[in-house]
């Protein structure tokens, strides 16, 4: 999963996937197929651990604001561990890739939009349960802030510090803000 983290997908040759394994390709192959189920199992590995902050966030807190603003703040917190890879697994294995490996990069592209739908949902229940005005845009603001948790993990790559990127939710949060039910 680190190889994949730090190097991306077609960044993580097979040598350097051999040595941080332990394992002989011909091994690696036999116990998982190919390159990219191997890859495909990481990706699980990270959402299962230290990715799933968000599905957390989404399901544990009480309102969708606190869900948001949690999401948000794990992210960069997430993002800019030390010891650990910046950024997100999903974000940056495979924004663009070689041809030969274009559904890798579909594959995680349709993760990316599902944690903005996911986001869109929990704005949805926002509405059904009067937390958030019936004329809200959901889909505007579930775009927002999916924009920006992806953009919290491609600067946290770059190298912006968690006190930037923590500094930037509280004006996020204002177009939540004006979206509450009076």
């Amino acid at each position: 999963m680190t190889v994949f983290w730090e190097r991306g997908y077609e960044g993580a040759s097979m040598s350097t996937l051999v040595e941080a394994l332990g394992l002989a390709s011909a091994r690696i192959y036999a116990a998982f197929g190919s390159k990219e189920a191997l890859f495909r199992e990481a990706v699980a590995l990270y959402e299962a651990g230290e990715g799933g902050f968000a599905d957390r966030a989404m399901q544990e807190e009480e309102s969708a604001r606190q869900a948001i603003e949690r999401l948000l703040n794990d992210a960069a917190r997430t993002y800019t561990k030390r010891g650990r890879p910046h950024g997100c697994l999903v974000v940056s294995a495979a924004s663009s890739c070689a041809i030969e490996n274009e559904a890798v990069a579909d594959w995680l592209a349709e993760h990316r939009r599902q944690r903005t739908q996911s986001i869109i949902d929990r704005l949805h229940a926002a509405v059904e349960s009067g937390e958030l005005r019936q004329d809200t845009d959901i889909a505007a603001l579930g775009d927002l802030y999916g924009a920006l948790l992806h953009g919290i993990s491609v600067q946290a790559r770059d190298g912006v510090s968690r006190a930037r990127l923590q500094a930037m939710i509280a004006p996020a949060m204002l177009a939540l803000d004006a979206a509450a039910a009076c």
